[in-house]
């Protein structure tokens, strides 16, 4: 793979003019790939957007040798450094004997080593998006304890949320509606990562069968157009897209 970047990075015109800016969105992108391949359980896919991701990896290397400032042997041997640091229940003798536990002394590892000005919740990136970015705030303010005594209380912060964007909605507050909005999604994400669910994940899953049932409803309405149809045709549609689903 080094060899092949070498040869790339020398003979190739596309190659050769790349830099750490013009693959940044390549780079989303892949991991995009990756992650649409793992959500629809295709390990060939796996397989082949991991390759991609390496190649990245293998690309901005290559670079960041080219102004003598690393090479793939630095990330690979830094990352060792990093994950040993990070798991001194493996490699020391703190003890850690459940996941939480590993993620608790994770973080504060983390934080350590950085000295962030940011405290525990600068580390999360800026560029992450917004839900993923939510689920991670959650995660690392609940390593210091900041989080729900019981899961089950996560309820009454959701029911809150919801009736306090039913008031800004009926005082017709456009902004603080839309604040509220985003209060009732951060305290849905929580409630996902407190019971184990990934709301990324659960929300592809959910687009999915809307596409598939609407999908149906389109062959089934035939010539006609959906725009042009009656509320009772539309439901008509959507009931039979439903049972469709069921029974395959």
């Amino acid at each position: 793979m080094l060899e092949v970047m070498d040869t790339l990075r020398q003979k190739c015109p596309w190659d050769r003019e790349q830099t750490f800016t013009s693959l940044r969105n390549n780079t989303i992108e892949e991991m995009y790939e990756l992650v649409d391949a793992i959500a629809d359980e295709n390990m060939e896919g796996i397989k082949e957007e991991l390759g991609d991701l390496l190649l990245h990896v293998v690309f901005y290397s290559k670079l960041g040798e080219e102004v003598g400032a690393f090479n793939f042997g630095d990330v690979a041997n830094a990352e060792c450094d990093k994950l040993i640091y990070r798991h001194p229940h493996v490699y020391s003798d703190i003890h850690a004997s459940t996941p939480d536990e590993v993620m608790k002394n994770w973080e504060e590892l983390k934080l350590r080593k950085k000295k962030r000005q940011g405290g525990i919740l600068g580390g999360v990136p800026r560029s992450l998006p917004a839900m993923v970015k939510a689920y991670r705030v959650g995660e690392k303010a609940a390593s210091a304890g900041f989080d729900w005594e019981q899961k089950e209380d996560v309820w009454a912060k959701v029911k809150e949320e919801i009736a306090e964007i039913e008031a800004e909605m009926a005082r017709g507050d456009k902004q603080r509606t839309e604040e509220e909005v985003g209060d009732l999604f951060f305290a849905l994400i929580n409630m996902c990562r407190l019971y184990g669910i990934d709301p990324e994940l659960a929300l592809e899953k959910t687009n999915k069968k809307f596409i598939s049932r609407f999908q149906h409803m389109e062959a089934e309405a035939g010539d006609k157009i959906l725009s042009q149809m009656n509320a009772e045709e539309l439901d008509e549609l959507w009931r039979s897209a439903k049972k469709a689903e069921a029974s395959a």
